[in-house]
């Protein structure tokens, strides 16, 4: 008999992922191809057909007679209309599509205590009443994994908990708000049932077997969003584990037995799994803020000269815009320098050691809410390419951190689907490799440096 494997689906915004990973974790077949994104201003959306041609023809690549199930991750936030059937009716409005923004107050209003700090205009609910208004006669709300799903299963799915969050959803309750739902004159039946990651919605059906390769029968489960299956690849599900996704902007997740309580909306929390909360939070600082400052730079460059020149006696808060929106909400924060940096070297080693100090901050926000003490982090995301940045910021954080051998989406949502609704927690345990460890090593330059940047960030009324 072949040996069990499972398919994690990766439904992104520049891609569609999908990889095929066995009992033991190793990775037996990778296979992606390229989405399209229309964007006109704050406008942006993608053809969802466009996507379900997409999957076929990776889960085609990838797929083989031993497949025992399929889970799928996508966007936060991203949301479209359907028929009946489950078959898309509209575009997509994308995770950053902030068209409707001018329904944010309208939602607000319906349920103040609920959504003064916890509602953003580019979440899935304005977009969702935005949608409706243009099509009265929608049949049902879905968010993109959800049409993947029910593309593979023939019918309507449940949607998970974890893609539920932006549209409104009460993860304390277990329920919709179905009376804030009614003052915004939110049918209830267009609603999809809400279900915990890792349940399994239905199972590939004949003729879309014969399309994909993937076995009539294979059980499909529910996903997660993207941030959430990224938390699953590295293994990061268990209190005090951390996992840190640095990319254009910084993203963390963690674990806690309680569900974080943040008055000021920059920590909001996904339902884990396995029971308990998954904390976390995303920066509008990171990676991105060195194309945006240092336009045309040989970037690799500059990260080899930055391990001889070591840390320096200076740092850049580095946001490419307006606002903050974790680990502090300030609408009016920008970007500031400290120290001197006289030139694009120094200016490198600024945004690297201004992000690793937002990063700290972060951990200490959320650890002043309750959550447990940071015992580790897992790395993440593109800015891992840099050996010398993933060593300053173990170096900053004052922790050890972790390289996992796989850590993208997709690899989460097969180890999530390879669970089968048992513990994710202990299934990641026995798939998810570690490749290396980096332990911190003491640097007073940059303890006195941290210091004097939060100064700077108080002085300025950031942090309120």
């Amino acid at each position: 008999m072949p040996e069990p494997a499972w398919i994690g689906v990766d439904l992104g915004t520049q891609s569609v992922r999908s990889v095929l990973v066995s009992a033991a974790g190793d990775v037996l077949a990778r296979a992606s191809r390229p989405l399209t994104s229309n964007r006109d201003g704050v406008r942006h959306e993608q053809d969802p057909r466009e996507w379900l041609d997409a999957v076929d023809a990776t889960l085609a690549e990838v797929a083989t007679p031993a497949v025992q199930g399929v889970a799928i991750c996508s966007t936060s936030g991203t949301v479209l209309l359907t028929d009946n059937a489950g078959a898309p009716t509209t575009p997509a409005l994308m995770y950053d599509d902030a068209r409707a923004a001018d329904y944010l107050d309208r939602v607000v209003q319906a349920d103040p205590a609920r959504w003064w700090t916890a509602m953003q205009p580019t979440w899935a609910l304005p977009k969702i009443l935005w949608l409706l208004d243009q099509h009265p006669e929608a049949g049902r709300i879905a968010h993109s994994a959800d049409v993947v799903a029910a593309h593979l299963i023939g019918g309507p799915v449940a949607t998970d908990t974890s893609h539920a969050l932006k549209t409104g959803y009460d993860l304390e309750a277990d329920s919709w708000p179905v009376q804030a739902f009614g003052s915004l004159g939110l049918p209830a039946e267009l609603l999809p049932e809400v279900v915990l990651p890792g349940t399994e919605l239905g199972r590939v059906y004949t003729a879309k077997a014969q399309v994909t390769g993937v076995p009539a029968g294979t059980p499909v489960y529910a996903g997660m969003t993207d941030g959430c299956a990224a938390q699953i690849a590295a293994g990061a599900l268990s209190p005090g584990a951390w996992n840190s996704v640095l990319g254009t902007t910084l993203v963390l997740k963690g674990v806690s037995k309680d569900l974080l309580n943040d008055p000021t909306g920059a920590v909001y929390s996904h339902r884990h799994p396995d029971g308990g909360w998954l904390p976390g939070g995303a920066s509008n600082t990171g990676a991105g803020a060195l194309t945006a400052m240092l336009p045309g730079a040989d970037l690799d460059a500059l990260d080899q000269a930055a391990r001889a020149l070591g840390p320096i006696d200076a740092a850049i808060y580095p946001i490419t815009g307006r606002g903050e929106r974790f680990p502090f909400v300030a609408p009016t924060a920008e970007r500031f320098e400290l120290g001197n940096l006289p030139d694009d070297l120094h200016r490198y080693c600024g945004v690297l050691q201004g992000v690793a100090f937002i990063e700290r901050l972060a951990f200490e926000h959320l650890e002043s809410l309750g959550a447990e003490p940071v015992r580790s982090v897992s790395l993440t995301g593109g800015a891992t390419r840099s050996g010398y940045w993933n060593q300053l910021r173990a170096d900053v954080l004052g922790v050890p951190v972790e390289l996992p051998a796989a850590a993208d989406p997709a690899y989460g949502m097969a180890v999530l689907a390879a669970s089968g609704g048992a513990s994710v927690t202990e299934t990641a345990a026995r798939m998810v490799r570690v490749e290396r460890v980096l332990e911190p090593r003491p640097q007073e330059r940059l303890t006195t440096l941290y210091g004097e940047f939060v100064a700077e960030l108080d002085r300025r009324g950031y942090r309120g």
